[in-house]
């Protein structure tokens, strides 16, 4: 039985060449920040926000079936009265158009807030003694 013929020039593996020697799949070495080991601190961070993002997605799903039993347990119809005549909803419908009205209005509110309170840039004063009053 013959045994194959050894090949007289065998092919280096990559891990076997010297760092100094270019290969197609780049360097050896490890270059990027990917590549270098995790600090204890690094680990503890991303295990910290890992948490707060289940944390955030155990409440989200919370809210949602809290949600849907809320609108599971208010079908009845109630009877609505505007100031020219009146309606029957579903009081599921309107809890949820109070509070989305009730939101808007508190960004509103919040923006309009920030608007009349907000730093303004001081303007230059041309002259000495300018009788114009700041207005409000």
């Amino acid at each position: 039985m013959r045994s194959a013929p050894e090949q007289p020039h065998s092919v280096p593996e990559v891990d076997q060449l010297p760092a100094d020697v270019p290969t197609a799949l780049g360097p050896t070495a490890p270059t990027s920040p990917a590549d270098r080991a995790e600090t204890r601190g690094e680990r503890l961070r991303r295990g910290a926000h890992q948490g707060r993002l289940q944390g955030y997605a155990i409440a989200i799903i919370a809210l949602i079936a809290a949600l849907v039993a809320l609108a599971a347990a208010n079908t009845a119809r109630v009877r609505v009265d505007w100031l020219v005549g009146s309606a029957r909803v579903s009081l599921v419908w309107l809890v949820l158009a109070a509070a989305i009205i009730g939101w808007i209005l508190g960004v509103l509110a919040s923006l309009r807030f920030q608007w009349v309170t907000r730093a303004r840039p001081r303007r230059a004063q041309t002259g000495t003694g300018s009788s114009k009053r700041p207005r409000l």
